[in-house]
Order: structure tokens, then C-alpha cells, then sequence
């Protein structure tokens, strides 16, 4: 099985497994105790803490763990909007991921008032148009990093100057971001920004917030003091583990792995081009993560394709896993003005650094054969 669909969830790297085995021999103790075994148990989440920190450039104090990506991206929207009611209003764009997306749409139902950025058809936002959106009122402007379908990559440090101009917050999720490309809060100007382990080769079940020091946001839930208050309950302090050495792990690879996939998807996309010319690669002329790969296939239909692909030995997605079970194509390559048609024809492709100049030559193969064999029945 080629397995092609890296953005939805990565392999769990050897040395990370390695680490997570050891925390579970010799780890027994909750983090919170004051006996040794607890202090152990702590001395892990503070080293995985200043892993995690060390990757985007903050302190171990900004890093706040959580069950994952989408918990991040709620604790940031709804515990900002919490902490400053007299702000009604939030600014977000129409290509955002569901963790951003369906909150925000929520608050918007129940009494806040929303602007939606809309993007081009490169899938790209225009920071003025967006800044034009903010407001006196403003609570919250939500800009995620780099977009999980097409990888594309949005200009998020040109947004801090205007959006604290009006005292609103800056969030982005660089939970697809992370690991693909550098990620530094301070040269982003990020208030709060979501991560997530199993985007880099950790385990599932393990994310974080960057909480940037003097910003107040307000808890979802409610219990001990865990994580300063703002994430209450027991930490998984093995999951936890497994996230920090992946991040340690990024942080050695990072610009290696990047130029490595990059010239896989190049690659791919350059012979995937010679064999089927009328493919469309949404987001091309925009910068995009260096391993993701967006194709439209004009006259099929993509689910098919992806079943077909799946049946000969490919793993790859139609869009975002978290979206898997809603019906109708992508929202955002319908949010960058394509119609429906040629948005249910997408096929995305995300590849990871394990691949090999032959993994892309046998994946050209077995798509060339899927679309043969879709355009045949």
C-alpha cells in the first residue's frame, strides 16, 4: 500500500515510539502528585513542554496541551470570545478547517456577528481586504497557517499589525503547518495557535495551544488546576511524551525533509502532468506546504477514483478526514470559486519524507491506471 494521505494522519515515527515505550515502563505517577513517582511523571510533561515550545519558537509557559488540534482550535475561539464579552464580533476565512469553522459558525448562531474573508482562486486571502474586516468590536481574527487540503499557505504575520491595531486577538491553526515548514510565533505575531501531534509523526490524541504570555482566554472546562487552569484533568503524559520527541524530531529534519518531499511532489506532479494533461492543480501559483498535492481530474468523479485508487494499492483523500462523512465536495474549492463539478473531481495527495523517487513513479502508474479504468466504465 502506498500510503499518500499524510495530512490526514502521519506514520508514528520509530524513535517516538521508542520514547512513549520507555515513559510507559517506567512511568506509574500522576503529574499532579507530590511524591516522587508524580514528580517523574511531571519532569516528562516539562521536558515534552520545552520540546513542543522549542519548535515554534515560544516559551515552555505559552504551551498548553490538549486532546488534539480541534480542541485547541475551540479552547482558542470560544475561551477568547469568553474572556472578553464586550466584543461581539469575529473575522475568519471561508477555507478554514471544521475545528475553526463549525465554532465559529456556532457563536455566530447564538448572538456574535461573523465576517468571512473570502479567498481567491489560488485559495489565497488579500491581508488588506481581510484587515478592512476588523473592528473596534472585534474580539478574534482566526487565519489558519496553511490550508489542509490544498496546502496553501496564507500570509499570516501581514495580519498582526492591523488586527492589534483594534485590540482583537490574532489565532492561527498551524496544526498542518507544523513540522512542513518553520513555524515561529514571534515572526508571526500569533496571540494563540494550534498544534497537533499526529500531523508530525506522533501519536493521535495529543495536540497543544500556544497561549502567548498576558493573553487571557477562559476555560471550556472546568476541575483542577492542570495546565494552569485553562485544560483541566489528568495530562497523557505518554501521548504527551510521544508529541515532544516528535517535535524534537522536526526540529533536527525540518528544512531536510521539506526539500526532500518537495522534490517528490514535483516529481509527481511533473510526470502526473506529461501523462494526463488536462489535470488542474488547485493552489499551484500560490506557496503551498512542500508536500501537498491538490489535482482536479476534470470529467471523473474523485470518490470514485479515490475507492479505485484504494483497490489498487494508493492511499489518498478527497479532502479532509474530518469531513469524510459530510456529503458534497470540498468547501474549500468551492470557498476558491470552483464550481461543483470541478470541485467533486479533486483528489488530494499528501506525501511524507519515507517516499521514494520509486513510490512516485508507482503511484504515477496506479493513477494513470484508476483514470483509464474510471473513463473506460
Amino acid at each position: 500500500m502506498l500510503y499518500l494521505d499524510h495530512n490526514a494522519t502521519t506514520p508514528l515515527d520509530p524513535a517516538v515510539r521508542a520514547e512513549m515505550d520507555d515513559c510507559l515502563d517506567r512511568t506509574v505517577g500522576n503529574p499532579s502528585s507530590p511524591h516522587g513517582l508524580g514528580q517523574e511523571a511531571k519532569r516528562i510533561l516539562d521536558r515534552a513542554r520545552a520540546r513542543v515550545a522549542a519548535l515554534v519558537g515560544a516559551r515552555s509557559h505559552e504551551i498548553l496541551f490538549t486532546s488534539g488540534g480541534t480542541e485547541a482550535d475551540n479552547l482558542a475561539v470560544f475561551g477568547s470570545v469568553a474572556a472578553i464579552p464586550a466584543r461581539r464580533h469575529l473575522v475568519s476565512v471561508a477555507s478554514e478547517h471544521q475545528a475553526v469553522r463549525n465554532p465559529v459558525t456556532h457563536l455566530a448562531e447564538t448572538g456574535h456577528e461573523v465576517s468571512w474573508a473570502k479567498i481567491d482562486r489560488q485559495g489565497r486571502i488579500d491581508p488588506a481586504g481581510l484587515a478592512g474586516l476588523v473592528r473596534e468590536d472585534t474580539a478574534l481574527v482566526s487565519v489558519m497557517l496553511a490550508n489542509n487540503e490544498t496546502g496553501v499557505i496564507q500570509p499570516v504575520a501581514e495580519l498582526a499589525e492591523p488586527v492589534h491595531a483594534k485590540g482583537a486577538l490574532l489565532h492561527s491553526d498551524a496544526v498542518q503547518a507544523l513540522g512542513k515548514i518553520p513555524v515561529d510565533v514571534a515572526a508571526l505575531g500569533v496571540d494563540l495557535l494550534s498544534l497537533s501531534s499526529h500531523k508530525i509523526h506522533g501519536p493521535q490524541g495529543v495536540g497543544a495551544l500556544y497561549v502567548r504570555a498576558g493573553t487571557r482566554i477562559a476555560p471550556l472546562l472546568f476541575g483542577g488546576q492542570q495546565e494552569r487552569g485553562l485544560r483541566p484533568g489528568t495530562e497523557n503524559v505518554v501521548g504527551i511524551a510521544g508529541f515532544g520527541k516528535a517535535c524534537e524530531l522536526a526540529t533536527t529534519r525540518l528544512a531536510a525533509d521539506a526539500d526532500r518531499v518537495a522534490r517528490r511532489r514535483g516529481e509527481f506532479e511533473a510526470a502526473l502532468r506529461q501523462r494526463l494533461p488536462q489535470i488542474v492543480v488547485h493552489g499551484v501559483a500560490a506557496p503551498r506546504l512542500p508536500n501537498t498535492s491538490y489535482i482536479g481530474f476534470p470529467g471523473l468523479n474523485g470518490e470514485a477514483l479515490a475507492l479505485l485508487l484504494d483497490l489498487l494499492g494508493v492511499a489518498v483523500a478527497t479532502g479532509s478526514a474530518c469531513s469524510s462523512a459530510a456529503h458534497g465536495p470540498s468547501h474549500v474549492l468551492q470557498a476558491m470559486g470552483l464550481s461543483y463539478q470541478e470541485a467533486a473531481s479533486a483528489i488530494r495527495f499528501s506525501f511524507g519524507r519515507e517516499h521514494t523517487a520509486e513510490d512516485i513513479a508507482l503511484a504515477v502508474e496506479r493513477v494513470c491506471q484508476a483514470v483509464a479504468d474510471l473513463r473506460r466504465s
